[in-house]
């Protein structure tokens, strides 16, 4: 049994602002749980590191006429000049048998920085294309990526016939569009409605929900043992 076989390895991805947020809170509570559960894990924090979310020209090596930022990472890729913070974790996501996307709902979808994040690891010819395909042919098919976050709205309005509608339905272009489309098992999403309009107890019981539910994401998430 290979060391990767037996300590199974977790990415967790944060995105807000707040350092005393339910939002992280909840993020320490799920990196707790997956080291409880016998993960390794590493945390990138993006608001911390003042992670730059936007793609740029600027980033790739000179490039004259039209500017193609797919064929650039494909290219860097495959020149090994891709931009060194980019490849550092890039490395880190491939490493990871589980990747957990960790942030609050705002505008129903991922918070800027976060797509951004998508944007300039998830590169052509890194994860998906050049020698990958899509979906199962992708760089990351075999592993298995979850989202944690939290709502504004309540679960109620998260539902059938609720205010907002069903919450998968918010959902699909990040898990399809996103995770599987890398080659990512998605596993059900960790979720906390409302946490603003909670009282302390709430909170506190809603954090132990948390680490319950990452527990049993976790055992579902472990790689087979060779």
């Amino acid at each position: 049994m290979s060391t990767r076989d037996a300590v199974p390895t977790a990415l967790i991805v944060h995105a807000h602002p707040e350092p005393r947020s339910f939002s992280t809170a909840q993020m320490t509570t799920a990196a707790q749980a997956l080291r409880d559960a016998g993960y390794l894990v590493d945390v990138l924090d993006l608001y911390s590191q003042a992670w730059a979310p936007v793609l740029t020209r600027e980033q790739f090596a000179p490039v004259e006429g039209h500017f193609k930022p797919q064929a650039e990472q494909q290219r860097a890729v495959r020149d090994g000049d891709l931009d060194a913070t980019v490849k550092a974790h890039l490395d880190r996501l491939l490493a990871a048998d589980l990747l957990v996307l960790s942030f609050p709902l705002w505008w129903f979808s991922l918070p800027a920085v976060l797509k951004g994040w998508i944007d300039r690891v998830f590169v052509m010819g890194g994860v998906f294309g050049g020698e990958y395909g899509l979906f199962a042919d992708a760089a990351l098919a075999g592993k298995r990526a979850m989202l944690l976050f939290t709502t504004g709205g309540s679960g109620e309005s998260f539902r059938p016939g609720g205010d907002f509608g069903p919450m998968d339905d918010f959902l699909f272009h990040i898990h399809r569009g996103m995770l599987e489309f890398v080659g990512y098992q998605v596993l059900d999403p960790v979720v906390t409605y409302g946490p603003a309009r909670m009282t302390d107890v709430q909170r506190t019981a809603a954090l132990d929900t948390v680490r319950r539910s990452v527990a049993l994401a976790a055992a579902h998430a472990r790689p087979a043992v060779h």
